[in-house]
């Protein structure tokens, strides 16, 4: 059950960062985009989705599981990186690496288990491991089960990069 320890610390670490950001005025859940927006700390995933005209799809009715780079995360792509990929002529390779951060459904961290496949928008998969605290892929899931109208948001520290 260490799993759903590590698990039960995320969501309550997520519950804390994200305290207030994705409620309306009204009260209502805010979606996915708003959500991240709202955190402060996902401004070049928000600019990436923007350039690739992902917005829209991911404000849509879902629901979706994004796992969220951060700032932090993008920045520590190789120098020149993020410029290339937000370039008009680049937009299908942006919109292939942001598309591999989407599964469709709502995944909760309870529905992970250990070297579980989940296929992505992207069309590829990525692999969940849960030992030793969770990955996607190469990533560390830092912050998890932060809901939104439309599904949830895993927050990642790494970009995860599709299959060549």
């Amino acid at each position: 059950m260490k799993l759903r320890s590590s698990f039960k610390a995320l969501a309550i670490a997520s519950t804390v960062a994200f305290a207030g950001a994705p409620a309306l005025a009204d009260g209502h859940v805010k979606d996915i985009v708003d959500t991240a927006v709202a955190a402060g700390e996902f401004n070049t995933l928000a600019a990436a989705l923007t350039a690739a005209e992902l917005v829209d799809t991911l404000k849509g009715e879902g629901p979706f599981t994004v796992f969220a780079p951060t700032d932090a995360a993008f920045a520590a792509l190789p120098e020149g990186t993020v410029e290339d990929l937000l370039k008009p002529e680049n937009k299908d390779k942006l919109t292939a690496v942001l598309t591999y951060h989407v599964v469709p459904g709502a995944v909760m961290s309870s529905d992970l288990s250990n070297g579980m496949t989940a296929a992505t928008v992207n069309g590829a998969e990525v692999t969940i491991m849960t030992e030793g605290g969770v990955k996607v892929n190469d990533a560390s899931v830092t912050a998890a089960d932060i809901a939104a109208s439309n599904g949830v948001i895993h927050v990642i520290d790494q970009v995860i990069l599709p299959p060549m």
